[in-house]
């Protein structure tokens, strides 16, 4: 039961901290190229294509015309579109591959990464630094004395923190559109599914 509380304060902390190095400069780019967007994709992998699926069913809900990468009504895209890539490492192949035909066709590329620098990042016309601990870290050359050190970032398996924090800053980013676009959650309940 410790080490279950401990994971949670390690995936707390990280969510906290989010909050000291988010630029403004650069979440008021990713507002902006979402509110004058035609289209809004998103893609990630694994746990982090669940948090791009959760940050899309959102944008829906206030009036975003938005899809899934993947998915079989996905149009195609175009130069008045833009793709949101979620991938911790930033080398994720499939998503990587996708934000280069997305850029070729002449849409704007927002993405989430811990590692800006990644290939994911500086395709990006805007990036996010989400930090957390990801699989690259597991190849890490410090990882061992980390863990001798102290620093046991295990406790939060591969990408949790990652994965987390960018579902909260996503959420985070949907009240901000609700605010510049003037929505309410009555509006969100209108479109919210009833077939289920």
């Amino acid at each position: 039961m410790e080490q279950m509380k401990t994971s949670i304060n390690a995936i707390l902390d990280n969510i906290r901290m989010a909050e000291d190095y988010l630029s403004e400069k650069d979440i008021d780019n990713f507002l902006d190229t979402i509110i004058n967007s035609k289209n809004v994709f998103v893609y990630g992998a694994g746990r982090s294509g669940l948090a791009a699926k959760a940050f899309a069913m959102r944008l829906m809900h206030i009036g975003i015309s938005v899809y899934v990468v993947g998915e079989t009504i996905s149009p195609a895209i175009y130069d008045d579109d833009c793709i949101i890539a979620i991938s911790g490492s930033g080398e994720t192949r499939a998503i990587v591959s996708a934000v280069k035909i997305a850029k070729e066709r002449g849409s704007k590329v927002l993405s989430l990464t811990s590692y800006p620098e990644s290939t994911l990042g500086k395709l990006s016309d805007t990036s996010i630094l989400v930090k957390g601990r990801t699989k690259v870290d597991e190849d890490d050359e410090n990882y061992l004395k980390r863990q001798i050190d102290g620093n046991y970032t295990s406790l939060t398996p591969l990408g949790t923190a990652f994965e987390l924090t960018s579902l909260v800053f996503l959420d985070g980013l949907v009240s901000e559109l609700m605010q510049r676009l003037g929505k309410t959650e009555n509006d969100l309940k209108e479109r919210h599914t009833v077939l289920e």
